[in-house]
């Protein structure tokens, strides 16, 4: 028998409409939470991803881009430098990733004649080379130079003043001598050029000459001597066209460049003029085996012109769009500008971030889709100072502030032999689990962790206070936590004509197995960003390395000086920290993607990716307003000991020039002001008000 029902009463409009509104939400509900009853495919899956990443590795492929990336000199700003431009840009295109560019409008630096000559007492002239090349009119090479330096003269005698620090210009007085009216010769080390430069300005120097010392050490060494990061006619906001720009004469640029002029000498130059000197011996504290330190006898007709002038520069991006939060980014980043041809510095970086592109296109035919965006970033005129990097960061300063994961730079990724790194120190935990799957380039069946440990310093991760690559606006201005990773220290063609591929093949990296290691540990560190569910970020190694840095300056400053604000401020940051991590372990469990789940483990991702923000202080450092982060930064005093704290190291350094009350009480200031940015990234991990 069937039954048949049969409608009494029709629908009253009203349950229709809350019917309707009850489709529409849970249609919403499906559309936005597709997984919300499964398992998460991306943790599922992405293990297997990084392990097709590791394996697709080549030395072939890395080899033949730095091949084709350095076969001419490509200066930022010049007409070679696009055909690196266009480089990239294909390779990204051919790979079918989401490719862009983004130019600006900056001054740069270029020289147009220079030439030294040394006048003996003996009477004769002795014309120095000031070209690495046979050919004296081959203009494929630009001529050594620094970036910025004023045009000038001089025809004066010669001194020489070690590494040109104060204690080295105070030496110098010791001896009853003077660098006053002179041509002031030093050698390279710690201090950045334009600081020497600006010394020597201070101490009544006419001129600098700048070599490096080394047994291997051939050529000359160009870089700038510009002070800052960014183009100098728009501090603080992007040098975008037809916007605003400063004057060259304005003081605010004028007080970025040194009022003497500066070359770059080679060694062996060097050696000619220096064992030319009379005068008093050197003191016992400078290794150096001269007769005498001048001033003179020998005179040098030194003359340098240059220009100054606005030029496009070309930052290039890829983006791999992520497939459930594409409005958070890890950007990889490295400069493509060099100063010739640039193999080593910075070009085997840019060999193993197109690598990289490569390796990630493949997954991407897989099936691989990161849950967060990737972006891989190609910076122009890093080599005057950071300046592709610095207009983008300040152009996109918002985004970046309330949606950048981390930055990731390599600049030179091989030198030589040996891992190094330097990171902030929440990314450190991430650092050592990823060396440990890398194999290490030089050692059979050890991983890059094991022979890294094995050193005498051990796994040691510095910290990113310089300002010596892309990172520094990133991490000082901007607050996003940030690595830089490199093989190898010093190298003897740095910033010279032999910069070059044969270079490379010859003595850094031969079977360009470190080029391979480079790019594992880089991109390996991207996808665990890029895909882990819960960040891998550890604010416990930020407290402990705060910690120590208190222990330093209670050992350092005057009892009278409260340290009390740091301890308090400290505990505050281990137990938001140890909340985080307890909060982590329970989400990290969890794997499926119900929409509860998901809020919390962005919740939580959130708090841990702005936490280094709370690290900026709006006013920045005195002085240096553009710096904003109190515990990374470079000291205003670039022979501070501290590579911490700024302001505090900045105020201990001014203490001389004050009274003992004064001293004090701006010590303690910038202490009160680390304790409130350390209580700031507090409670944004904590994510509460008070």
């Amino acid at each position: 028998m069937e039954t048949v029902w049969k409608a009494t009463s029709k629908p009253s409009p009203l349950c229709t409409v809350l019917l309707l509104i009850i489709l529409c939400i849970l249609g919403f509900y499906s559309l936005h939470y597709p997984h919300s009853t499964v398992i998460n495919p991306n943790a599922q899956n992405a293990p297997r991803f990084r392990q097709i990443f590791l394996s697709s590795a080549t030395n072939y492929t890395i080899a033949s881009y730095l091949r084709a990336l350095t076969q001419h000199p490509h200066l930022a700003g010049t007409a070679p430098s696009l055909d690196t431009v266009n480089y990239v840009v294909s390779h990204f295109k051919n790979l079918k990733l989401q490719t862009h560019t983004a130019q600006y409008k900056t001054l740069l630096s270029y020289p147009t004649h220079s030439s030294l000559s040394a006048h003996f007492s003996n009477g004769t002239v002795h014309d120095l080379s000031l070209s690495e090349s046979s050919d004296e009119n081959d203009d494929a090479v630009v001529r050594p130079y620094h970036a910025y330096s004023p045009s000038g003269t001089a025809f004066a005698k010669a001194v020489f003043v070690n590494y040109g620090r104060d204690v080295d210009f105070q030496a110098i007085k010791e001896l009853n001598g003077s660098v006053k009216g002179c041509v002031v010769i030093a050698r390279r080390g710690d201090l950045p050029r334009g600081i020497v430069v600006q010394k020597a300005e201070e101490n009544g120097a006419v001129a600098v000459l700048l070599y490096t010392e080394g047994d291997e050490v051939k050529g000359f060494e160009r870089g700038t001597v510009m002070s800052g990061v960014g183009d100098p006619l728009s501090p603080g906001w992007a040098a975008v066209d037809d916007g605003e720009s400063l004057e060259l004469e304005d003081t605010r640029v004028l007080k970025r460049f040194p009022k003497i002029p500066s070359m770059p000498l080679s060694v062996r130059a060097a050696q000619l003029i220096l064992d030319s000197l009379g005068g008093a011996p050197p003191p016992e504290k400078w290794p150096v085996d001269l007769r005498g330190v001048g001033p003179g006898p020998t005179f040098l007709n030194f003359t340098y012109q240059g220009e100054k002038k606005v030029a496009t520069i070309h930052n290039v991006f890829a983006v791999i769009r992520g497939s459930e939060e594409p409005d958070r980014y890890v950007l990889l980043g490295n400069h493509r500008d060099a100063w010739t041809y640039g193999a080593v510095d910075p070009n085997s970086g840019t060999a193993a971030l197109l690598d990289i592109a490569r390796r990630y296109a493949l997954m991407m035919r897989l099936g691989w889709r990161p849950q967060r965006t990737i972006i891989l970033c190609s910076w122009d005129a890093e080599e005057f100072g950071m300046i592709g990097s610095t207009e983008w960061v300040e152009q996109n300063l918002v985004n970046l502030g309330s949606k950048a994961v981390a930055y990731l730079n390599v600049d030179c990724a091989v030198q030589g032999p040996g891992f190094s790194v330097g990171a902030t120190p929440q990314l450190d935990s991430l650092l050592l689990e990823v060396t440990k799957k890398v194999k290490d380039p030089d050692s059979e069946g050890s991983t890059v962790y094991e022979k890294w440990a094995a050193t005498n310093a051990g796994a040691n991760i510095q910290r990113l206070s310089g300002a010596d690559s892309d990172f520094a606006p990133f991490v000082q201005h901007a607050g996003v936590p940030s690595i830089d990773i490199y093989y190898g220290r010093d190298f003897p063609v740095y910033h010279t004509a032999f910069d070059s591929y044969e270079w490379m093949t010859n003595n850094g990296d031969p079977l360009f197995h470190r080029h391979v290691a480079v790019a594992g540990i880089w991109g390996l560190l991207a996808l665990h960003l890029a895909d882990d569910s819960i960040l891998p970020f550890n604010y416990l190694s930020y407290a402990e390395q705060l910690q120590r840095y208190k222990g330093i300056l209670s050992n350092l400053l005057d009892k009278n000086v409260s340290l009390h604000p740091l301890t308090t401020s400290i505990q505050e940051l281990v137990s938001a920290a140890k909340e985080a991590e307890d909060e982590a372990k329970i989400l990290r469990q969890q794997e499926t993607t119900g929409d509860s789940v998901v809020l919390k483990k962005r919740a939580l991702n959130d708090r841990l990716m702005l936490a280094e923000r709370g690290f900026l202080d709006v006013d920045g450092l005195q002085g240096r307003q553009w710096i904003k982060h109190l515990i990374y930064g470079p000291p205003g005093d670039h022979e501070s000991k501290l590579d911490f704290f700024p302001g505090v190291a900045d105020a201990i350094s001014q203490s001389a020039r004050m009274s003992r009350k004064e001293s004090q009480a701006a010590i303690q200031h910038e202490i009160w002001r680390v304790s409130r940015a350390i209580q700031r990234a507090a409670r944004a991990l904590k994510g509460e008000l008070t």
